[in-house]
């Protein structure tokens, strides 16, 4: 199928984000729209926060969710996926990892809440131009992996790469590192969370294991699969892998460092996780409390 760019076929790829850019003036246009909007710092109420190689897919007239958003994207990228009949809304962080098989689940999740023959919209934000061209290869490789997809998509936003790019004491630096999205209106805007939802240190862990697929929230329920690992590997992440992790080009926000720290202690303390943390063989699953508004666990 073709990939669409502002309601024009694109047969091919561009080899590039400043191409399709040159190519696609109105996607300019698109990210200095977004970049004029004053970042909003969101609550926890009606959020569903997204993270790294996570996404979720919901509808206008779910209850329990108002906004799903993301930020710390730094090199990575989000996209955001609607379909402009239903309001059907998905939104996915992604790092590189299971790139193609995350979108195509992505768009059959959006195609079992949309009508047959579908056309869906696509928006992308974050990566800059970052040194390492990490950005540009990740921005490229979402490119094919949508252009594979059987329906239509058609790309109206991609403040990616140098139209998300500042310069801050010589150095490239990205402008933005997050946004949400309004589920019953489809807004788009720059966006913070301090809170990012339960479990954080098993849903960084998942990623720091090695996991490699993006991992679907569905409202209610949150699986996450963790492997038995070594003890002894983790305590030479902590002893001499944090110097290494954290001398990384792509700029990182200062509260990263202490959430890969708190990780990597969380995964030191639980070697065997299916008998600390999942002692039960059953996967942890979360609800909205009806009076706090905040995900609760509870046993399904």
């Amino acid at each position: 199928m073709v990939l669409l760019v502002g309601g024009v076929g694109v047969e091919e790829v561009p080899g590039d984000s400043h191409t399709l850019v040159s190519n696609h003036p109105f996607l300019r246009d698109a990210a200095a729209h977004l970049l004029s909007i004053p970042t909003k710092v969101i609550g926890p109420l009606g959020l569903l926060y997204v993270g790294q190689r996570e996404m979720a897919v919901t509808i206008p007239h779910d209850k329990n969710v108002n906004i799903i958003g993301t930020d710390d994207l730094t090199a990575c990228i989000m996209f955001i996926l609607r379909n402009t009949t239903t309001g059907a809304v998905g939104v996915a962080h992604y790092d590189g990892c299971g790139t193609d098989e995350g979108v195509t689940a992505m768009v059959q999740r959006m195609q079992e809440l949309s009508y047959p023959e579908t056309r869906l919209q696509l928006q992308m934000v974050g990566g800059f131009s970052d040194s390492c061209h990490y950005s540009e290869e990740l921005f490229f490789n979402l490119m094919h992996a949508f252009q594979k997809q059987p329906i239509e998509i058609d790309l109206t936003m991609a403040c990616v790469g140098e139209l998300n790019t500042t310069v801050r004491n010589g150095r490239q630096w990205p402008i933005l590192f997050g946004a949400g999205v309004n589920v019953k209106t489809g807004e788009i805007f720059p966006a913070t969370f301090p809170d990012k939802g339960p479990e954080q240190a098993l849903r960084k862990a998942r990623n720091l294991v090695g996991a490699k697929q993006v991992s679907n929230f569905r409202i209610f329920k949150i699986v996450w699969s963790f492997p038995r690992v070594h003890l002894s590997h983790f305590r030479k992440l902590l002893i001499s892998g944090m110097g290494t992790m954290f001398d990384l080009e792509f700029i990182k926000p200062p509260h990263i460092v202490m959430q890969i720290r708190t990780t990597l202690k969380y995964i030191q303390e639980n070697p065997f996780p299916d008998i600390t943390v999942f002692h039960d063989n059953r996967p942890h699953y979360f609800r909205r409390d009806e009076h706090t508004g905040l995900w609760v666990p509870f046993r399904y």
